[in-house]
C-alpha cells in the first residue's frame, strides 16, 4: 500500500499541474498588456514628433511671412532702408550686422537719400573698425611679432615686405628674421633670398628651446620678425605652435594674417582658432592680405569688427616692399562699398532678402552689440 507521505506528493503534484494553465493564462495577460503599453506610447511618442514638426514648419513659414511682409512694408515706407539693405548684403557684411545698421538708421526728416544713408553707414563702421593708421608707435616700440595664419595666405612675402619697411626706416643691423617654416619645400630658401636682399640674417628654428635662445642672440635688434609655418584653422597643432611662441621668455606679438577673398564663415573659424588660450596673450592684431584679388571687403571687416581686432597693415600684391601699406580706414570702407554690379549671380534679389536676412541672423555665432551707433 502507498504511504501517506506517497499520497501526500501526488497530492501536491496534482495541485501544481492543475494551477500551471491558470498562471500560463496570467502571464500572457500581463505580457499582452505591456506589449499595448510599448504599442501606445510608441504611437504617441510619433503623433507628438509628428505634430511637433507640422508646427515647427508652420513657425517657420509664418516667420518667412511676417518677414517678407515686414520686408516689403520698409520698402514701401523707406526705399532708402531696402536698398542699404542690399548694398551692405552685396558687399559681404554679415546679416546680424546688416539688420543692426539698418534698424539704427536714423529716420531724419523722411527725404533721406540713398547717399546720406550710405555715408551714415560709413561712418558707424568707421567708428566701429579697429584701424592703426600711423605706425610711428608701432615701429618706435619695435620688438618681437610672429605673423601667423593659414596656408597660402601671404606669410613670407608680407614678413618680407615688413622687412624691408623697417629696414628703409632704422638699417638692415636693426631688423632681424626668424623662421618656424620646416615642413614646407623651400620654406627656409625664401626668406634667405629676401633677407640676402635686405641685408637681414635669417635664422631657422624648430622649438621653444631654439626660440628662445634666438631671441636671446637677438635681444639687440630692434625688431624682430618671425615668419611661421601655415596651419590650418583645424590643425590640432595650431595650439603647440602658439605655445611655442610665448614659451619663450620673450614677449611676443602675434599678427594673423587674412585673407580678404575667403568667405566670412571661414574667417570666422580662422579668428576662433588663432585666438590663443586665457594662459597666452591675445593676438595683437591682423594683416588684411589678397585685397587685390579680393571682389568685396565685408566679410572680412566684419570679421574684424566682430571680434575687434586691430587692421595694422594691407597687402595688395606680391611685389615687395611696395604691396603692403598702413592700414586706412577710409581706403578700406570705399573699397568695401565698391560692390558688383547688378546681374552678378551672388547678389541677391529684392524677394530673396526676407528670407536670407532672417536665416543668416538666426545662425550668428558671435554677439555684435558692442556696436556704436552714435
Amino acid at each position: 500500500m502507498p504511504s501517506a507521505a506517497a499520497a501526500v506528493r501526488a497530492s501536491e503534484t496534482s495541485e501544481t499541474n492543475a494551477a500551471k494553465p491558470a498562471e500560463r493564462t496570467r502571464l500572457s495577460a500581463d505580457a499582452a498588456a505591456a506589449v499595448a503599453d510599448a504599442v501606445k506610447a510608441r504611437i504617441e511618442s510619433i503623433v507628438n514628433d509628428t505634430v511637433m514638426h507640422e508646427l515647427g514648419a508652420m513657425r517657420g513659414m509664418m516667420e518667412e511671412q511676417f518677414d517678407s511682409l515686414m520686408w516689403h512694408d520698409r520698402q514701401r515706407r523707406s526705399p532708402v532702408h531696402g536698398a542699404l539693405t542690399r548694398h551692405l548684403f552685396s558687399a559681404g557684411f554679415s546679416a546680424q550686422l546688416v539688420r543692426m545698421m539698418v534698424d539704427n538708421l536714423p529716420s531724419g526728416d523722411g527725404a533721406q537719400t540713398f547717399e546720406q544713408a550710405a555715408e551714415w553707414a560709413q561712418s558707424v563702421l568707421a567708428a566701429n573698425l579697429p584701424v592703426l593708421e600711423n605706425e610711428d608707435a608701432l615701429m618706435e616700440r619695435g620688438g618681437v611679432f610672429a605673423l601667423m595664419g593659414p596656408t597660402g595666405v601671404g606669410k613670407t612675402t608680407t614678413t618680407a615686405k615688413l622687412a624691408a619697411r623697417c629696414v628703409m626706416r632704422f638699417g638692415a643691423s636693426k631688423v632681424a628674421l626668424l623662421t618656424t617654416d620646416s615642413y614646407r619645400i623651400g620654406g627656409h630658401e625664401q626668406l634667405r633670398i629676401f633677407g640676402k636682399i635686405l641685408g637681414v640674417p635669417v635664422h631657422a628654428v624648430k622649438d621653444a628651446g631654439d626660440l628662445e635662445l634666438a631671441l636671446s642672440e637677438l635681444r639687440n635688434k630692434h625688431i624682430v620678425l618671425i615668419d611661421t609655418i601655415g596651419m590650418s584653422q583645424r590643425d590640432r597643432a595650431l595650439s603647440d605652435q602658439i605655445a611655442m611662441l610665448h614659451g619663450a621668455n620673450a614677449p611676443v606679438q602675434r599678427l594673423l594674417l587674412l585673407n580678404a577673398t575667403s568667405h566670412g564663415d571661414t574667417l570666422n573659424e580662422v579668428v576662433q582658432a588663432y585666438r590663443s588660450a586665457a594662459e597666452y596673450p591675445d593676438l595683437a592684431g591682423c594683416i588684411l592680405t589678397k585685397l587685390d584679388e579680393a571682389t568685396h571687403l565685408g566679410g572680412v571687416l566684419d570679421t574684424v569688427i566682430r571680434y575687434k581686432l586691430p587692421v595694422h597693415y594691407v597687402s595688395t600684391g606680391q611685389k615687395v616692399p611696395e604691396n603692403l601699406y598702413v592700414a586706412s580706414t577710409k581706403f578700406l570702407l570705399k573699397s568695401a562699398f565698391c560692390v558688383p554690379r547688378d546681374g552678378s549671380p551672388f547678389v541677391p534679389e529684392d524677394e530673396d532678402m526676407p528670407t536670407l536676412l532672417s536665416a543668416l541672423t538666426a545662425r550668428s555665432t558671435a554677439d555684435l552689440h558692442e556696436v556704436r551707433f552714435g
